[in-house]
């Protein structure tokens, strides 16, 4: 918590000599000039306060910038003109990310981003082995192998939220061009992903 001038007036004059030429009255000129110096201090002090919320890509605002030029962003995928907390939540999804190419970390990742989708696999149809009704049907042959599916839903909207989003952000933007995106980057090189919104 930040403390305020006062408080570091009361400070400063608990610090001056003991003696008739060093009043402690805070109508004093003395005391209003400590008061002064307080107000500075103060004003450092909640700087050096939030700086711990810029220290954190969750909540980092004046920072932000040099947070994405560190994690490499911006990312095309973004789009022109991302919302703060669109911003954000791409650079600690780039942050923590562990890597891979598994259904579960591409998964994670979309969460992070704040997609919340479901994979699925495809696999050919085999003689013998596949059923009726199994997720690799008739139709579905060896190339098939190679795609997965995205499902999500049909429009994914962000609103803006005081205290996290930007003044002269919309209020509300939709979309799942990020999504899309993004699945694309990562996805593995031989795969292909098709999107399916409900």
């Amino acid at each position: 918590m930040s403390r305020s001038p006062q408080d570091f007036q009361g400070e400063l004059l608990a610090l001056l000599p003991l003696g008739d030429a060093w009043p402690r009255d805070p109508e004093t000129v003395l005391a209003q000039l400590l008061l002064a110096v307080g107000d500075g201090l103060a004003a450092v002090d909640a700087s050096a306060e939030g700086l711990l919320d810029e220290a954190d890509p969750r909540t980092t605002l004046y920072l932000l910038p040099d947070w994405e030029r560190v994690a490499g962003l911006p990312d095309p995928c973004a789009g022109p003109a991302p919302t703060i907390a669109a911003r954000r939540a791409q650079l600690v999804a780039r942050l923590t990310a562990e890597g891979g190419q598994s259904i579960a970390i591409i998964t994670a990742y979309l969460a992070a981003l704040g997609y919340t989708v479901t994979i699925s696999e495809f696999y050919p149809f085999t003689v013998g082995v596949s059923g009726v009704g199994d997720p690799g049907s008739p139709v579905c042959d060896q190339d098939w192998q190679f795609v997965f599916a995205v499902e999500a839903p049909l429009n994914t909207v962000q609103y803006f939220c005081p205290g996290i989003s930007a003044a002269g952000e919309p209020l509300a933007s939709w979309g799942n061009e990020v999504l899309e995106c993004e699945t694309q980057r990562i996805a593995p090189a031989h795969t292909i992903p098709i999107f399916l919104y409900s």
